[in-house]
Parts: C-alpha cells; sequence; structure tokens
C-alpha cells in the first residue's frame, strides 16, 4: 500500500462503478485493523502519527467507495473528467423538464402521502439514474456522459432531501 494509491488499488478493487458493498465493507475493517494507531503504540509517537495518516486516508477512501454516487464522481476524476458541479449545471432538456415538474409537484404538496409518492417517484429516478451512471462507466466508458449523470444524480438527491425536510415539517 501507498498514500498516493487510488482508493481501487488501496482497497483491492476493479476500477468499476459495479462494486459489492460487502466486499468494500470487509476491506475497509481489514485495513483497519492493519493501520490502527493502536497497534503501532509500542513503536513510539512518530508511528502512530504515520499510523493515523494511514487510518485517516483508508476512512476516505471507504467513504467514497461505499456511496454509489461518491465512487461514480470519483470515478469520472480519475477518467480525467471531474464533475465539476458547482461550475457545470448544463442539463439535458428532458432532466430540466422533470426538474421543475418535481419542483412545482413539491411547492404544491400539502400531506404526507403527496409527499411521499413524490419521493417515491424521485427515488425511482435515482435507481434508474445509478444504473445509468454503472453502464456509462463501466460497459461504455464514456466518463464524459457520467459526469453529466452524475451531475443529475446530485440534484436528485439534494430534491429527495428537500422532501424529507418537508416531512419532517409535516411531523413537527
Amino acid at each position: 500500500m501507498r498514500l498516493t494509491d487510488n482508493d481501487f488499488q488501496l482497497f483491492g478493487l476493479p476500477e468499476r462503478q459495479a462494486q459489492d458493498r460487502t466486499a468494500i465493507d470487509a476491506r475497509w475493517k481489514a485495513l483497519q485493523a492493519e493501520v490502527h494507531p493502536d497497534r503501532f503504540a509500542a513503536e513510539g509517537a512518530a508511528a502512530q502519527r504515520v499510523a493515523m495518516q494511514w487510518a485517516m486516508r483508508v476512512n476516505e477512501g471507504y467513504q467514497r467507495l461505499k456511496d454509489p454516487l461518491r465512487r461514480a464522481a470519483y470515478l469520472c476524476e480519475l477518467r480525467g473528467v471531474p464533475v465539476q458541479a458547482e461550475n457545470n449545471t448544463q442539463m439535458p432538456t428532458a432532466f430540466l423538464m422533470q426538474q421543475m415538474e418535481w419542483r412545482e409537484a413539491l411547492d404544491a404538496a400539502s400531506s404526507e402521502g403527496e409527499l411521499e409518492a413524490l419521493d417515491a417517484e424521485a427515488a425511482q429516478a435515482e435507481t434508474a439514474a445509478l444504473v445509468r451512471a454503472q453502464r456509462l462507466l463501466d460497459d461504455n466508458n464514456d466518463a464524459p456522459a457520467a459526469a453529466a449523470q452524475v451531475r443529475a444524480l446530485m440534484f436528485i438527491q439534494r430534491f429527495r432531501a428537500d422532501i424529507d425536510q418537508r416531512l419532517a415539517a409535516l411531523d413537527a
């Protein structure tokens, strides 16, 4: 292991979007056991600091790899196409229309049932977008199109968080 390894190399995983979450979790636990600072207590403060760096690096990699959206964004970056969600908001017209319809529906929703139905629709769109992102990355090796898909996924996740906030407000 080297600190400069990418997350997939560090975890011994193929650089693909499709991953087995159980394998990621198991590898994280194994790596943490290897690099935990307590294992180096007898070797002094310097060894513990290095172990702490390793533990942080392993945790950062784990956070990226376990989350399908973050993993997709990371793969795009590794393939030379950063998502740049804050600078690039370009989306297909059909998706922009869907966003507007969802926002209008969210504004008009007044009951828990309406909000839950809207969330179910967004969840279905999120699942479909993740499948498309995986296909673009793993089968087509099309990082630019995958980056656009990741930006769409980011919107969907933010929208679902907005729905959650509205649902919480109804419960309050």
